[in-house]
């Protein structure tokens, strides 16, 4: 598996974007190191360019029509190898150095087949009814269980791409509703993580007593009291109370597990919601998810600091399994009676390409200054071919994150 081209561009008018886009795409396939007829281009565009979608498609595929498969979607900002493009027209595209047989894109007219793929990447319209539920049964299809990708964002269209190449004509297009996306065979060897926003405030409690979507109950405690005792806050003050609580998350977890690690952080199990009422009635707090008793819920917070570290420990973690350390054969000779003859290091594997989805609430100034996301990646991580977007919500595993990141790479042979 040899590098992934990339390209990525800004500007008024989406065919000069276009145009930059395939320069940059053109000029690393001819590089010896990159893919040099890659089958399929991931495309994502921020929402000023969505509802020109289709135009762009067509003219991308006319102009490169050895790429035969093609995936993506909208979002408010485009990530890529150290840039974010928010609130700009701009696109970025990556051709996928895969055999035929390592990939297989699905949406509503070509559904997945059950437990041919490893993973997939996948992208989800918001207005599509029992989300959630369709994001775990596709997880079932496939073989790890798991998927990575986003849901749409867009202040104009929802629209994804999903073309997938046939006997004859490809099928699918320019689409709305429901989930589509690429699926991955076991070989691929893709790594995933999941990195959070958030900080706790509180301890991590048990949920003893729900109705739907207010938690009535903390380890038997009336929960409204356990959220007003956690934050300092008090109803005899409602203004305070109120804005304490407009910034206050709650990060949840599935029952017998517990979401905040030894060092006080979420761990990348945990769903963050949304605080949407009180219930002084029953007190009770009302959260964006439905609910069950046996569920650990912890009071959070977006953290700037945290989030910075958490991103920089999934990129470490993904570079260790990429570099594992080894003793080199002066150590292990050291070591032993048994002299080793020298041979050439192992070396590490390489990073072909990586896709980052991130949350709409996270790039820029929540790191710190204009593409402090990206930034953060790259140093950690490389030089390396990276695209992706800015979602509505995020998904990892078989679960829809809120102010997440998840980055996913494809390590060379």
């Amino acid at each position: 598996m040899k590098l992934f081209p990339y390209g990525h561009a800004t500007h008024p008018q989406w065919p000069m974007a276009a145009g930059l886009v395939l320069a940059q795409l053109r000029a690393q396939m001819s590089l010896p190191d990159h893919a040099s007829a890659p089958r399929l281009a991931l495309l994502y565009v921020t929402d000023h360019y969505a509802e020109q979608m289709q135009a762009i498609l067509d003219h991308l595929r006319q102009e490169m029509p050895t790429v035969t498969d093609w995936v993506g979607t909208v979002g408010l900002g485009v990530a890529v190898n150290n840039a974010e493009y928010f609130d700009e027209p701009a696109m970025a595209v990556m051709l996928c150095d895969l055999a035929p047989e390592q990939f297989r894109v699905f949406s509503g007219l070509s559904p997945l087949p059950l437990n041919w793929a490893d993973t997939a990447l996948v992208h989800a319209d918001p207005s599509t009814p029992d989300l959630t539920e369709m994001i775990a049964d596709l997880a079932e299809r496939t073989q790890q269980g798991y998927l990575f990708g986003g849901v749409t964002a867009s202040r104009t269209c929802s629209v994804q791409v999903a073309i997938k190449s046939g006997q004859g004509d490809a099928v699918g297009g320019v689409l709305e509703g429901g989930l589509s996306g690429v699926a991955f065979a076991p070989d691929v060897g893709l790594l995933s993580r999941v990195t959070q926003g958030c900080q706790p405030v509180s301890a991590e409690r048990e949920i003893t007593e729900a109705d739907r979507h207010v938690v009535l109950k903390l380890n038997g405690q009336p929960a409204l009291d356990v959220m007003l005792s956690d934050l300092d806050i008090s109803l005899s003050e409602p203004q305070k109370a109120i804005s304490v609580v407009r910034s206050t998350l709650v990060g949840l977890s599935a029952a017998g597990r517990h979401g905040v690690g030894r060092t006080g952080n979420l761990g990348g199990d945990v769903r963050v919601r949304h605080i949407v009422g009180l219930d002084p009635m029953r007190q009770g707090v009302a959260v964006a998810e439905v609910l069950e008793p046996g569920m650990r819920l912890a009071f959070c917070r977006r953290d700037v600091q945290a989030a910075r570290a958490d991103l920089v420990r999934v990129c470490a973690e993904i570079r260790e399994e990429l570099e594992p350390e080894m003793l080199s054969i002066e150590a292990i000779n050291a070591l032993s009676d048994d002299p080793v003859a020298a041979v050439s290091p192992q070396s590490g594997k390489r990073i072909a390409g990586a896709v980052y989805v991130s949350c709409t609430g996270r790039g820029g100034p929540h790191f710190g200054g204009p593409s402090a996301e990206m930034q953060i990646i790259r140093h950690a991580l490389g030089d390396v071919p990276l695209v992706g977007f800015f979602a509505a919500g995020e998904i990892a595993r078989n679960q829809l994150y809120g102010y997440t990141g998840v980055l996913t790479v494809f390590p060379t042979d």
